[in-house]
């Protein structure tokens, strides 16, 4: 098994050879000794204690650091040189380097009759990327390319250490190590002695610096010096690569729809800007599938993707086989200092495809091409084209949308208008389907505020907006609109005015902080709308009254539907804000229609009678480590009748984290299924001391009476090991049905070896 960006860096290249680049000098063979100190040499002579001696081995002019072939220079306390023998030896704290790679040790010694260098007692080598090398002795000749180091240690990055019984060098290229140990894991304190967490032990280990990788022989890894894993043959990456070529561990498992499972990734570093990891899958219970994903970066932007491809059996498919696959790509692009532009290309065979191989699933695939443009603060400009694909096979293909175009552009001057904010935007929409209906929009939309302070502390907003959008549409009384009298051309318009006035009461409450009462009312006015029957509706079907639309102007969520009449929105608000940044904050708020012109998007939607529901929240922070957060929407007229309820509690002590939930949610007329949702919900994280975390949660269907999801993970992390354990259960909304995914449970288990790999089991 190859593994993937392992951090092993390139200490031992970087002593035993020079840096790739020239040709080796030839004044090594027979170099010439060139002291500074002008004292010239006769005969064995060691220099005084006290002064440091310097030289040079090879001649010639003074070198740069940055000279590959330089020769090396050195320095030391003591140095002799023996004409006779042709030996030259220096000692006590030498220092030698060549370029950017620094040599030291006790001592040093050089044959000019073989060219070897010996350097013994307290060897160290320092390259130019921070790695040390150590070592008892070490012998090089041909300019450090060959050598043998005895006692090897190795400190490298991202904490990794490794050693040798000895080490040689061939060719500059290629380092062999002999009982080769490594590890990134610290020591343990209080017994140095005791093997680390992790350790990978071999025979035999090779580095080759053309490659950049090193490949182990009969290597075994070791979890507190217990051998756990033999294999005759491991290679991995240097350190200090970001990326390289090779496979990764194999991914393992075993689920419902795929039985046992086994991938083999590879990993394609194909250059400095782009890669691609391929992944044959074979499973027991399906046909073979291959997954693909790739990365590329330019100068100005980047694309990401994955594909597969493989077959479904009959099994788990209605008794059919068939050919699938899916490809998932984006796109992402700066045209220049305003303008940028990008892509998403999605589709799939099917949702059970991409759940059963574990692909990431979506309820509903999006494609678009788009380009959008900056102007600072006062302008917006967008153009794109969508195309969606729904999953599942209740979804009818050939009434999903196509659009085409969909442009927005959007001003607002930095400037006020009128002593107010103008904002004016225009828009194109194109909405088509293979059957079904179909609709053209042009819509325009000028909005304008302006906010005035009065004498007694009062905040007035003024403001205005009106809204003119044409249609032309045909196919209307089709699904999924079911609109007949919308056929056709027409136009609409409409014009809001209000008055917003709030008044915050605001005094001090001591050490306690201070406190704030702000009554807020709002005067809107406009003409009455009607049911609107006659225009299409594709941007407007999603709607929720809440506190956040309380005030709005027009509460649909998009411009198809327009909001008229005239009514009045209430509100009060209340907070106690405290010295250390804590906050009690509650509203309550409700709005009143003056006529009879009542559009609601459906009954019950809270604004299906004159007098609305009541919407509140609730925040109570009165510390950092505690907060409530809750929403409820009640009947207008019984308001014990609950309509919506979100509430959130988040209880933090120290290391302990638990967090409490409750949502209703009433049935929704385009949501299937259609039913209420009552669920209350709990979750529990520690961190247990400074490796271990865990966590757990649940939610509890009050309505069905039983748990609808659990949840729990646990994980230890240190310097150089990972463990990872995650559980999931998710439960059949219905239990009598017969679906494709009625429930599921996932078990995963990660184990990640710091600079070495993660293995991943999974099990469903």
């Amino acid at each position: 098994m190859i593994l993937r960006k392992l951090a092993v860096s390139a200490a031992l290249a970087g002593f035993f050879c020079l840096p790739s680049g020239g040709p080796a000098r030839a004044q090594i063979d027979a170099p010439s000794l060139t002291p500074r100190d002008p004292a010239p040499f006769s005969g064995p002579q060691p220099a005084p204690a006290p002064s440091r001696r310097a030289g040079r081995l090879g001649g010639g002019a003074e070198p740069s650091p940055e000279d590959s072939n330089a020769p090396v220079t050195f320095t030391a306390e003591e140095v002799e040189y023996d004409r006779e023998r042709g030996v030259v030896t220096a000692r006590g704290r030498v220092e030698a380097w060549q370029g950017e790679r620094i040599l030291r040790a006790d001592e040093f010694t050089y044959d000019r009759n073989t060219g070897v260098a010996t350097a013994r007692g307290n060897v160290q080598l320092l390259e130019a990327d921070g790695t040390v090398l150590f070592a008892d002795t070490a012998e090089l000749k041909d300019r450090f390319r060959d050598g043998v180091l005895t006692g090897v240690r190795a400190l490298l990055a991202a904490n990794a250490r490794m050693a040798a019984n000895g080490a040689r060098r061939t060719g500059g290229t290629v380092n062999e190590l002999g009982r080769v140990v490594y590890s990134s894991c610290d020591l343990c304190e209080d017994d140095p002695t005791a093997p680390p967490l992790w350790q990978v032990q071999a025979r035999r280990a090779v580095q080759d610096k053309e490659s950049q990788r090193i490949t182990y022989r009969d290597a075994t890894v070791r979890f507190f010096g217990v051998p756990l894993l033999y294999t005759p043959y491991l290679s991995h990456p240097e350190p200090g690569l970001p990326r390289a070529s090779g496979f990764l561990f194999p991914t393992m498992g075993i689920t419902r729809f795929l039985g046992a499972y086994v991938g083999f990734p590879y990993f394609w570093a194909i250059d400095d800007s782009q890669d691609l990891l391929v992944t044959p899958m074979f499973s027991a219970r399906q046909y073979p599938n291959i997954g693909l994903e790739y990365r590329r970066m330019f100068n100005s932007g980047e694309i990401t993707g994955s594909a597969s491809i493989g077959g479904l059996s009959g099994k788990d498919n209605d008794g059919k086989e068939e050919l699938a696959g899916h490809i998932f790509l984006k796109g992402r692009f700066a045209l220049d200092e305003h303008w940028r532009a990008g892509f998403d290309l999605n589709r799939a065979s099917s949702e059970l495809y991409l759940r059963t191989f574990r692909y990431e699933y979506r309820r509903v695939l999006t494609s678009q091409a788009y380009t959008e443009g900056f102007w600072g603060t006062e302008g917006y400009a967008r153009f794109d084209a969508r195309a969606y694909q729904g999953l599942r096979t209740s979804d009818d293909t050939r009434q999903v949308p196509y659009v085409l175009p969909n442009l927005y552009y959007e001003m607002a001057p930095r400037g006020r208008v009128a002593g107010g904010f103008l904002t004016a935007d225009i828009s194109g929409l194109g909405i088509y389907r293979e059957i079904g209906s179909f609709s053209q929009r042009l819509a325009t939309r000028v909005s304008w505020e302006r906010p005035e302070l009065d004498n007694y502390g009062g905040l007035w907003t003024f403001k205005l907006q009106g809204d003119v959008l044409g249609y032309r549409a045909r196919g209307q009384q089709e699904s999924p609109t079911n609109l007949p009298e919308a056929n056709g051309s027409r136009g609409v318009a409409n014009i809001r005015a209000a008055v917003d006035w709030r008044m915050p009461f605001v005094r001090p409450a001591g050490e306690w902080g201070s406190q704030t009462i702000e009554p807020r009312v709002q005067f809107v006015t406009g003409p009455r709308m009607g049911p609107q029957r006659e225009i299409p509706n594709e941007d407007s079907v999603d709607f929720e009254f809440t506190d956040a639309n309380l005030f709005a102007l027009n509460r649909f969520t998009g411009r198809d539907r327009q909001e008229g009449g005239t009514r009045v929105d209430t509100a009060i608000r209340a907070a106690w804000d405290f010295p250390n940044g804590g906050q009690v904050e509650g509203l309550v708020g409700r709005s009143f229609r003056l006529d009879d012109d009542i559009f609601s998007p459906y009954p019950g939607s809270g604004l299906d009678r004159r007098g609305s529901d009541y919407v509140a929240r609730l925040r109570v922070a009165p510390t950092s480590w505690f907060e409530v957060l809750g929403r409820v929407r009640t009947d207008g007229e019984r308001w014990t009748q609950r309509r919506l309820a979100d509430t959130t509690a988040t209880v933090s002590l120290g290391p302990v984290a638990v967090s409490a939930g409750y949502l209703y949610a009433p049935p929704v007329p385009y949501l299937l299924p259609t039913r209420s949702r009552d669920e209350v919900s709990l979750g529990v994280s520690a961190r247990l001391g400074q490796y271990w975390r865990a966590s757990a949660a649940g939610r509890y269907d009050l309505g069905i009476g039983r748990m609808v999801l659990l949840t729990g993970s646990v994980g230890y992390e240190d310097e150089c090991f990972i463990l990872e354990g995650r559980f999931l259960k998710r439960f059949a909304e219905d239990p009598t049905t017969n679906t494709t995914y009625p429930a599921n449970t996932v078990v995963l288990v990660r184990i990640g070896l710091k600079t070495i790999g993660d293995y991943y089991l999974r099990a469903l």
